[in-house]
């Protein structure tokens, strides 16, 4: 009965975040400033974009809270990370689970969003559980030199995660507008804060800053105050693109037309149901497929299935999905871990 209660506590945490929602930054953009800018935050630009209505919020919140947590096991590659510390010079990727996804390139060791926490929530005894140990233990990572965060949310912000790797490997944080003072307040002082489209170069590695569309919020009080975005890492001969979080938009299309092509695209392809609740904030696998097109992508790593059960589609399908959308439109290779 305690675990329940403390469920259920749980449930009234996210159901007063879910109806404060409805209140939160501007909404008209600010003379002079980009368009995504607001009063107090951040919006997206998308002119059909809408959030959920509280109601289907609640009932989405409520539905997961009394489910029972679904198992799913993946394919995994063991990795003990042995070559990934060997090496100095070979560009290689790692998915580790989630939106973590471990970037080797010109001599450069990046993570995004990372995440070995056993939970995607703001607290430790409840919430979306990990149904997947990480495929690459914290301990084997080679030296980290950059982190780069999508957003804020607790399934790729991870508090635990970050403060451990900043301790362990020192690395400079790259992240969205917004989240560099609420990192500093952390303790996680080198933090490098941008933009869309603002870039910052680490040792001839070029990050920049792209737009996602999607929202940002950790509290009752911070609906869109902090940024969201997706990420290109741009090397002397490799282009990575990682999308975060992010709804299907035209931005895809400008990102791949001013940054790519892309020898890798790494996009979200889970938590896409129900609908009413993720069809402007997270991708389906078809969307999926169109973004990487969009964007002249090379080859697809699917990413953000699998590790945590945060939506309502069977837990197998993305990846199947995927692929079939890939063979119905002809696009290049599928990455093996997707």
């Amino acid at each position: 009965m305690r675990v329940r209660a403390r469920s259920l506590l749980l449930v009234c945490l996210l159901t007063a975040c879910a109806l404060a929602a409805c209140t939160g930054v501007g909404e008209e953009p600010i003379p002079g400033k980009p368009a995504h800018h607001v009063e107090g935050g951040f919006r997206n630009t998308n002119p059909t974009f809408e959030r959920p209505s509280a109601a289907a919020r609640f009932a989405f919140i409520w539905k997961r809270a009394w489910n029972g947590a679904r198992a799913h096991d993946v394919p995994r590659e063991a990795n003990d990370g042995a070559a990934l510390r060997a090496n100095g010079s070979e560009p290689t990727v790692t998915w580790v689970g989630h939106a973590t996804v471990l970037l080797q390139l010109d001599g450069v060791n990046l993570l995004t969003d990372p995440h070995w926490g056993r939970r995607a929530s703001p607290v430790s005894f409840a919430g979306p559980k990990r149904l997947q140990a990480p495929g690459l233990a914290f301990e084997d990572l080679p030296p980290i030199h950059v982190v780069v965060l999508s957003h804020d949310h607790f399934d790729h912000l991870d508090l635990g995660t970050v403060t451990r790797v900043a301790a362990r490997h020192d690395p400079i944080f790259v992240v969205p507008l917004g989240l560099k003072g609420w990192l500093e307040r952390q303790g996680v002082s080198r933090v490098v804060e941008l933009d869309w489209w603002q870039d910052f170069e680490y040792r001839g590695l070029r990050i920049v800053c792209t737009p996602a569309q999607h929202f940002s919020q950790r509290s009752l009080w911070d609906l869109n105050t902090r940024l969201w975005a997706s990420w290109a890492v741009l090397g002397s001969s490799r282009r990575v693109y990682f999308s975060g979080d992010t709804g299907y938009f035209d931005g895809f299309r400008e990102i791949g037309e001013r940054l790519g092509p892309f020898d890798l695209t790494a996009l979200a392809i889970g938590a896409y149901m129900p609908p009413a609740i993720m069809r402007f904030v997270h991708l389906t696998p078809e969307q999926a497929v169109a973004a990487f097109q969009d964007l002249r992508g090379r080859t697809l790593l699917g990413i953000h299935w699998g590790t945590f059960d945060l939506a309502d589609e069977p837990l197998e399908e993305p990846p199947a999905r995927t692929l079939a959308e890939a063979a119905r439109r002809r696009v290049p290779p599928i990455a093996p871990g997707s």
